[in-house]
């Protein structure tokens, strides 16, 4: 602190010598003097600098820069404009991959200025909210958007935003096998925007633990990142149109492999491999991105291929395990004056912003259904100012959340006990809801009248945004439960397909299916797909899809093939399609069926839709 505070006065005397100066990064970014009390450091090994520059445009805001010594940035230069090309090549294509491309420039020999992007957090910070394995939990990105965006609208904007750059950061990682990935230099904006930084590794050269490579997975697709996609805990068809951005991203630059390698290879990689950077010593590291393309396959098998990385990158446990390394190896960083705070909480109120509070009662309990079932807890807030009543909805967990982060503050004799999570029988039920409501009221007005004051309690009853919203309005459970909840006698879902012929070959891809009825029992199904070629009394045709794992939306994107397939046998021919659910030793479970007559599709182009499933009868497009 008191050599930033030395160099930090050196600067101030140079901007009194000079006036202004054009920042490195941009000559648009004129700056006229240093902020100092917006000036502070990195907790990393590099210790970078974050500076704060007056703007000479009176109504500009402040420039912030992040000022690296002890790093090559000329990698990151480089591996930045490589993500800049696939951006332009998507945007020429019409797809906007929604990507945060930030400047950088290496101003001396292991020195340098990098951009500073604007309301953004590493997920280090957003997952240690929900304590130090938070990264095994699948609820903290979402939570974050969601206190981000309390509006419905902004929420749905934001998590659309999540979704193509998620999907431009699994491909763009992929293709330039960026390695290192851990939490704290992946980072997403309030507006939901996901962005990778730090690419001190790349081209596949992964950091080692003995003969074990840090990075296992493909890249970095987590369950946490999968949950804000879906919305919740189980596949949903968003899921679907995220594995068909990252397919379509990929295909797109596989498309342009030669120009993509064009622009690299000669401009930039070659020019490289004198300078001293020690990913690029040899031009197999090139190579790399060539074998990532496979510009060899057809999108259909790379189609297949990327989808089987995102399935291996969601299940890996080696990401998350990584994560969780880094979160305790970075406790070690933390600043005593560091302060709890709330995960749900935008920001920190105290006794002076929100007024004393004279007193608190837990009135009821109420039935939700979204963002997933459970009872949330109604609080009546009385404040000194007269007249003053505002009502929270808070729940259970959010109440352990409160409780724990006072335990980081106070010992344990100066708070109330707080009621035991673990119940005997199911724990959502309304008698559970009801008698830990009395537990919860007796525990808040001891906070209130015999605990210490803190911010962390003014901030806990102070409303949020969907306190304001859910004002006046009841759920409505049976609406609520008629959505989620039908009976396997009533067949129904869709399942996507691409169908094409070639060369006497018939091309089914299976891509997705979505809307599939739960079984009887209320349990999710195990569905396949299963395909014959009618007529065909032997059945020689049996083609079959992997099994997905409890799910109603399953993804596929698998190839069934039909070889010898004279074109004008395709007028005579029918697809039957099935869709089963998996039993082991049982009889497998039909879940729907189509049958689609091929000589009611011209397949001089591919075909690609959404085909109805139905108990029997020929399929609708």
């Amino acid at each position: 602190q008191g050599i930033l505070r030395e160099g930090l006065e050196d600067i101030k005397q140079f901007f009194k010598a000079h006036g202004s100066c054009r920042l490195p990064l941009s000559p648009s970014l004129l700056v006229k003097g240093i902020v100092p009390r917006d000036c502070s450091y990195f907790n990393s090994n590099a210790v970078p600098l974050k500076l704060s520059f007056q703007n000479v445009d009176p109504l500009g805001e402040n420039i912030r820069v992040i000022f690296k010594c002890g790093d090559d940035l000329r990698q990151d230069m480089l591996t930045l404009q490589m993500i800049r090309i696939m951006n332009k090549i998507w945007v020429q294509e019409g797809l906007d991959m929604r990507m945060v491309i930030f400047r950088c420039f290496s101003t001396g020999r292991g020195r340098g200025m990098v951009e500073m992007i604007p309301n953004a957090e590493t997920l280090r910070k957003i997952q240690v909210e929900h304590g130090v394995t938070g990264s095994f939990k699948d609820r903290p990105l979402a939570d974050w958007l969601q206190k981000h965006n309390p509006e419905e609208d902004e929420y749905e904007k934001a998590v659309e935003n999540f979704i193509y750059s998620c999907a431009g950061c699994c491909v763009a990682t992929y293709v330039l096998g960026i390695c290192d990935r851990h939490n704290d230099n992946i980072m997403l904006k309030t507006t939901g925007h996901m962005f990778h930084i730090d690419f001190g590794r790349f081209l596949g050269h992964a950091q080692m633990f003995g003969n074990i490579k840090r990075d296992r997975a493909p890249f970095v697709f987590t369950s946490d990142m999968a949950y804000v996609i879906n919305g919740g805990d189980n596949p949903s068809s968003r899921f679907h149109d995220f594995v068909d951005l990252c397919c379509q991203a990929y295909n797109l630059i596989r498309k342009h492999t030669h120009l993509f390698l064009a622009h690299l290879t000669p401009c930039l990689a070659s020019q490289m491999l004198s300078c001293g950077i020690p990913e690029l010593s040899d031009l197999e590291d090139l190579k790399y991105v060539y074998d990532a393309l496979r510009p060899q396959d057809s999108d259909a098998d790379a189609t297949t291929y990327f989808t089987r990385l995102i399935e291996s990158s969601l299940g890996s446990v080696a990401t998350k395990l990584n994560f969780f390394i880094h979160n305790l190896a970075q406790m070690k960083f933390t600043g005593s004056d560091a302060r709890p705070t709330l995960s749900f909480a935008p920001r920190t109120h105290t006794i002076k912003t929100s007024g004393r509070i004279r007193d608190v009662f837990l009135c009821r309990h109420e039935r939700v259904f979204n963002p997933s079932k459970g009872y949330t807890y109604v609080v009546k807030v009385q404040r000194e100012s007269p007249g003053e009543v505002t009502f929270v909805q808070r729940t259970f967990e959010e109440f352990q959340e409160l409780h724990n982060k006072l335990r980081l503050l106070f010992p344990s004799s100066l708070l109330p006990s707080f009621p035991s999570r673990f119940v005997i029988g199911r724990s959502r039920g309304e008698a559970v809801a009801e008698r830990r409501k009395e537990e919860l009221n007796g525990y808040i007005w001891h906070l209130i009248h015999a605990a210490p004051e803190c911010d962390l309690i003014y901030t806990f009853f102070h409303p949020l945004p969907r306190d304001e919203k859910a004002a006046g309005t009841n759920p409505t459970p049976k609406a609520a439960d008629a959505t989620w909840a039908q009976p396997l006698g009533k067949v129904g879902g869709e399942v996507k397909l691409s169908i094409s012929y070639k060369n006497n070959k018939l091309f089914i891809m299976v891509m997705h299916i979505r809307g599939l009825p739960p079984l009887q029992d209320g349990n999710d199904p195990d569905p396949y797909v299963k395909t014959y070629l009618l007529p065909d009394p032997q059945k020689t045709t049996k083609r079959k899809t992997k099994v997905a794992r409890k799910t109603c939306n399953p993804t596929y994107n698998e190839m069934l093939v039909y070889d010898g397939i004279p074109r004008g046998d395709l007028q005579q021919r029918e697809l039957r399609l099935s869709v089963l659910s998996e039993e082991g030793f049982w009889e497998n479970i039909l879940l729907g069926e189509v049958g689609i007559r091929l000589r009611d599709l011209d397949l001089a182009q591919e075909k690609m839709g959404w085909f109805a499933l139905g108990s029997r009868g020929h399929g609708t497009l």
